[in-house]
């Protein structure tokens, strides 16, 4: 299978690693939306980071949508199977998604909306919910600490690592290592997992 994105994409990395994590190998080809717009659009003419085609040549589209398919193809699953590890699974996925949602957002406004037309208080709005999102992660941390450890990484895990890197990387200073200790410790270890080494960010 293929893999199209790139990995300074937070929801194309989040599929490369959780592949990488899961044995199932799968060619990459770093297209941009931007810049190799037409050639992405040969591929999926929605031209919608991640696609992954699959080996029946079928495309599938959104990480969430793909990752639930990719769970059911080898021995292992990211899933958690226990009903109320399940549940606390999909709630830190879900905070750590809110956070990549955010800081795109706020990436888009500032490098592709025009200055004179960039609305502060929808900035704030946004970075608003960016804070809460990150707020509420650390605290789920705080009662129950993430392992960043290659047998014990889930969907969560992945996805809470993933958006961390990519929100300091692109909107550094906006949400503060120290205010949030446990987040930036995991996503220190499992950045350095060899399924995060092979898909970098930069």
């Amino acid at each position: 299978m293929q893999l199209i994105g790139m990995f300074d994409s937070p929801y194309v990395r989040r599929v490369g690693v959780s592949l990488h994590l899961l044995g199932l190998p799968f060619e990459h080809q770093p297209l941009s939306v931007f810049s190799t717009f037409e050639a992405f659009g040969r591929i999926n003419p929605v031209v919608k980071a991640p696609t992954l085609v699959c080996d029946g040549g079928e495309v599938l589209m959104d990480s969430t949508l793909i990752l639930q398919w990719a769970d059911t193809l080898g021995k292992r699953r990211l899933a958690p199977a226990e009903p109320a590890a399940l549940r606390r699974d999909l709630r830190l996925a879900g905070l750590a998604l809110a956070g990549c949602e955010k800081a795109v957002q706020i990436v888009y406004e500032r490098n592709l909306r025009p200055a004179e037309k960039q609305h502060q208080p929808w900035l704030d709005r946004v970075q608003g919910q960016l804070a809460a999102a990150y707020g509420a992660l650390e605290a789920e941390l705080a009662q129950a600490p993430l392992a960043a450890e290659t047998a014990a990484l889930t969907h969560g895990g992945v996805a809470t690592a993933v958006a961390w890197s990519f929100t300091q990387l692109l909107l550094p200073g906006q949400v503060r290592a120290e205010q949030h200790p446990r987040i930036a410790a995991f996503t220190e270890a499992a950045e350095r997992l060899p399924a995060f080494l092979a898909c970098p960010q930069t």
